[in-house]
């Protein structure tokens, strides 16, 4: 072995430092197929052509009618760190294009016979390099037949780094990510047509989608019908944030997260502040360990993020994370208990409304063709709302977008202390006062309909104009008690602390003493009155009435371990309601109670009055609709 000491610094051949830096860019064909087609967007674009041959390995090629690039550049093209979409540093910081570094095509060319083609103008004459993955350095440009725009050749990649290749996957495998990448740019670049082949045969094929009826059938094509269906649209504003979309309805909720597209300023990422607001926005309706779909457009100012986080800019980071992530779910809360507690047209409850689908906004970067980012507006909204979350933030939502869901005529207070078991009963009574409710006397006023009949003690069977519907009352009444529960809750002193009669002395780690140091504040304001008790002990002195008899050294260490990263005290709300969910559920009326029909259209009448009434508290459905064609289908009536 070489001696340490003797080993001298040298500078690494430029074809070898091509190939290192490739590998932080190009991971396999997929990651070329993006880096291509980010380019040729930037460049205007609005036809794109995608040809792939097993899976990307052999050949890419990617046709677009964007500006071209001048014949004097082409060189440069295929230089690192060559770019025509930043000139200074202060560029750097409010980046409006989807690329920016300057490395994707000299990454590509390290490691891949290229061959390059543009043109800027429409005479039919363009001009074209070759490289085949050595250094760039005094190429020769020649001419040839072209049309306007970049056609670029990507074939044998990693024929140089055989190291590389053996790591690729069977071309159908490489072929799902390419696919996946065209289908990410599609989702928000409306204007633009993709098609895409692999072998030789047509696997995609999306003509521009110009309008809302247009846009909906791209979505419902790629991401599937019942999506399409039954999402919920969303459109709301604040001050220099925009949120636009589709969310997906809970009953659609998938065993993986492969239906979650979020896009920042025209660019889809993976961000943790917003896939946590998201899932804090589909707590307690989901049922089991499910993911909900979603097609999300967030919109800001392009200097309050940071999109050069990651060499493969699927990562950012937002200047004011926590009004991103508290404005993310309470806009999605909000619209999930609005479409929830309407039920207004069954036939429309689970649909986004046309009248919005047709106002699907472009994001701002796609409306300049990715060449210029438009400010979002930061004129203060009119009729505005101030919400503070947990951890004491305070934002401004939209009143007429961002509505507020509290109340549906619940009481406002209940008694606190040795009054809170009275009052619990009166919630968990269930319908004690149906008679009292007024009901309609016709199935048309109502879209739930007028119950009929009781189902084995378990179900409610009801009609409205549009045809059957069948209740589960238990689960249908959880979700009623639950939420006027809460309700009760956070309308009350609930989180008042009650002294212990003998404190508890619970034991931890060093790094939780740490957090513990940093989130007293927190703790106090849930009613948690904690004191450090030597050097890894706390003392445990009052806790609200509710959880007196709760595992306070593991709610304690649970709560410490899973705070989340926006600093509010998530493990604590969600213990709350876990506590309240299990509560409601044994108060709920129980399965196999005959009910009246007052009883039962009482309940009727509670759903539709109630936040998330389509789903109970863990995540099932309450309730279904089957319509007179349905059943007239089932019994061949008319055939």
């Amino acid at each position: 072995m070489q001696n340490a000491n003797l080993q001298r610094i040298e500078t690494l051949d430029a074809a070898l430092a091509n190939q290192i830096a490739a590998g932080e860019v190009i991971e396999r064909p997929s990651s070329v197929v993006k880096e291509l087609l980010e380019n040729a967007i930037d460049a205007g674009a609005n036809s794109l052509i995608i040809r792939v041959a097993q899976g990307g390995s052999t050949l890419i090629e990617i046709i677009d009618n964007g500006v071209g690039i001048h014949a004097d550049d082409l060189a440069l093209a295929v230089m690192r760190h060559a770019t025509s979409k930043i000139k200074t540093p202060d560029d750097l910081h409010a980046i409006a294009s989807l690329g920016f570094r300057g490395e994707a095509l000299a990454s590509i060319a390290a490691v891949s016979r290229l061959s390059l083609t543009s043109s800027q103008d429409d005479s039919g004459v363009g001009y074209q390099l070759e490289i085949n993955g050595t250094a760039f350095n005094h190429q020769q440009v020649r001419a040839c037949a072209c049309d306007r725009g970049t056609h670029i050749r990507v074939q044998d990649l990693f024929f140089n780094v055989p190291a590389r290749r053996k790591f690729l996957k069977k071309p159908s495998t490489e072929f799902i990510h390419i696919e996946e990448v065209v289908r990410r740019l599609a989702l928000t670049y409306f204007d633009v047509r993709f098609m895409l082949e692999h072998n030789d045969q047509i696997k995609l094929n999306l003509p521009k989608a110009t309008s809302g009826a247009l846009r909906l059938q791209r979505v419902q094509k790629l991401l599937g019908k019942a999506f399409a269906d039954n999402a919920y649209w969303v459109d709301a504003e604040m001050t220099g944030i925009r949120l636009s979309g589709w969310l997906g309805h809970p009953s659609d909720a998938r065993p993986q997260a492969d239906l979650q597209y979020v896009y920042v300023n025209g660019r889809i990422v993976k961000d943790k502040t917003i896939s946590h607001a998201l899932r804090m926005a589909y707590d307690g309706i989901l049922h089991g360990h499910q993911y909900a779909g979603y097609l999300l457009f967030l919109e800001v100012e392009p200097d309050t993020v940071d999109v050069n986080v990651h060499p493969t800019k699927h990562e950012v980071r937002f200047l004011n994370q926590r009004s991103v992530h508290e404005f993310v779910r309470h806009t999605a809360k909000e619209v999930l208990a609005q479409f929830q507690t309407a039920i207004a047209d069954l036939s429309q409850a689970v649909k986004a409304p046309i009248v919005h689908q047709t106002m699907m906004p472009q994001p701002r970067l796609q409306e300049t063709l990715g060449l210029h980012q438009q400010p979002v507006k930061q004129t203060p909204l009119q009729g505005s709302i101030s919400h503070e979350s947990n951890d004491g933030l305070t934002t401004t939502f939209n009143q007429a977008q961002v509505k507020s869901s509290v109340n549906y005529g619940r009481p406002t207070s209940v008694p606190s202390g040795p009054h809170f078991q009275n009052a619990l009963q009166s919630y968990l009574a269930p319908l004690r006062d149906a008679e009292q409710i007024e009901t309609a006397q016709t199935k048309d006023e109502h879209p739930l309909g007028i119950a009929i009949a009781q189902l084995h003690g378990i179900y409610i069977l009801a009609q409205n104009t549009e045809g059957l519907i069948i209740v589960d009352m238990h689960a249908a009444h959880e979700r009623i008690v639950f939420e006027q529960m809460k309700a009760s809750w956070d309308n009350t002193e609930f989180w008042a602390s009650q002294q212990l009669l003998i404190p508890k002395i619970i034991s931890l780690s060093v790094s939780q003493i740490e957090k513990f140091e940093q989130r007293k504040a927190q703790f106090e304001k849930f009613g948690l009155e904690l004191d450090l008790y030597g050097q890894h002990e706390l003392i445990v002195r009052g806790v609200p009435a509710i959880l007196h008899q709760a595992d306070l050294t593991h709610l304690v260490s649970e709560l410490l371990n899973d705070l989340d990263p926006n600093d509010q005290a998530l493990g604590l709300l969600q213990k709350r309601d876990q506590i309240l969910a299990g509560m409601a559920c044994h108060g709920a009326v129980r399965a196999h109670r005959q009910l009246s029909l007052p009883e039962m259209n009482a309940l009727l009448r509670q759903m539709e009055q109630t936040a998330f009434a389509s789903q109970c508290n863990h995540g099932r459905p309450t309730w279904r609709a089957f319509p007179l064609s349905q059943l007239d289908k089932l019994f061949a009536r008319g055939e």
